[in-house]
């Protein structure tokens, strides 16, 4: 079914934010692309990953000095997804097309695959934001972690605020392994078409995970005097720990106290206009936070994210304050949790609640 936002609901609100923002940008004289933050972000992340690697391959380390540059190894894979590749595929990075393709193929060198990512990040989750059976977001780990009201309960998820935060280590595994190439030949991806892919994408899809495999698998097996569980516990922490920093940093976003989760009536039509919906469907954290801001390439900024995906994140914090104040004069809802701590804190009890068993409806 076909969802159809209702245009009419707070039509103003866009039209009066997208126009502050426009003139922010055109008052100060600069891009909405990246700046030399975000060249030397992005300079920093992949040089570390480089470097690190470089390290467990040739540093000639102990056993516990190279899992705890795994670990690191891990983690920089993650903020590269954030602070580069995620950019690049949403076509912010740079206001040249060229550019911003090859700035996504760090998502390829990663393990994960940007075309499959542009489908179901950039076409389906931006536009069906927490809406069920559109935005495969939601579906975090099929009958193991309900985040929805949508999904049908299970009795072991009333332990989800458990055992779901190891199941998000597991998600880089999951893209590298078996996500990515099921995504890809499917027809659709939530309800979104999904049937006409570029002949390229095959070949990028099966030379960047062979190439993957062939640095992170092969060659360490093969350059390194371990053994393959030695070998298998180093490659698994790693992936645990980039798969822990990705499935938090999204989870916060989405998935925390005060979020909607609207499903289209018979006729696939929402309440709420496009851009009321992402308000009602996103929240921020750790606005104020140098650290946040520069590890979570933006994504501690989600509410700009949303409505805004063809800026550069770099912007996000000074735009932070237009979306703020336009929706407080339109009476719209701009949730955030003022740290990290507090986002993880609301999650955790999001978690709680959809785990447990709905209580009846008292009539009135």
């Amino acid at each position: 079914m076909k969802v159809k936002f209702n245009g009419r609901n707070q039509p103003g609100f866009y039209t009066d934010v997208k126009k502050a923002v426009d003139e922010y940008f055109k008052s100060n004289n600069i891009s909405k692309n990246a700046n030399a933050e975000m060249v030397f972000k992005s300079v920093f992340f992949l040089g570390s990953l480089v470097g690190l690697y470089l390290l467990i391959i040739l540093g000639g380390f102990s056993l516990t000095t190279n899992l705890i540059l795994a670990i690191l190894l891990g983690m920089t894979q993650a903020f590269i997804g954030f602070n580069v590749s995620h950019d690049a595929i949403h076509g912010s990075y740079s206001s040249k097309q060229k550019v911003n393709k090859l700035m996504s193929y760090s998502f390829n060198i990663i393990g994960a695959n940007a075309y499959v990512w542009s489908v179901s990040h950039n076409k389906v989750h931006h536009t069906f934001t927490n809406i069920p059976g559109h935005d495969e977001d939601l579906d975090v780990a099929p009958g193991l972690v309900r985040v929805s009201p949508g999904e049908k309960r299970k009795p072991i998820m009333k332990y989800q605020h458990f055992y779901a935060f190891f199941l998000y280590g597991l998600a880089s595994l999951s893209w590298v392994f078996r996500k990515d190439y099921v995504k890809f030949f499917q027809k659709k991806i939530g309800q979104t078409d999904n049937s006409k892919r570029p002949k390229i994408e095959y070949f990028n899809l099966f030379f960047f995970k062979a190439l993957y495999y062939a640095l992170f698998i092969v060659v360490p097996l093969v350059v390194l005097d371990i053994t393959w569980w030695q070998f298998l516990i180093g490659f698994v922490s790693m992936h645990l720990a980039e798969g822990f920093v990705l499935g938090l940093v999204f989870q916060l976003a989405h998935v925390v106290e005060g979020m909607s989760f609207p499903e289209p009536d018979t006729e696939g039509k929402l309440e709420e206009s496009w851009a009321v919906h992402q308000m009602r469907t996103t929240a921020n954290f750790s606005r104020k936070s140098p650290m946040a801001k520069f590890l979570c390439g933006g994504l501690n900024f989600q509410i700009e994210h949303h409505l805004f995906p063809n800026i550069c994140h770099v912007h996000y914090p000074e735009i932070s304050k237009i979306v703020e104040r336009t929706a407080k004069k339109y009476d719209i809802p701009y949730y955030e949790n003022e740290t990290f701590i507090g986002a993880l804190k609301s999650h955790y009890r999001t978690l709680k609640f959809f785990g447990k068993k709905e209580p009846e409806l008292v009539p009135a």
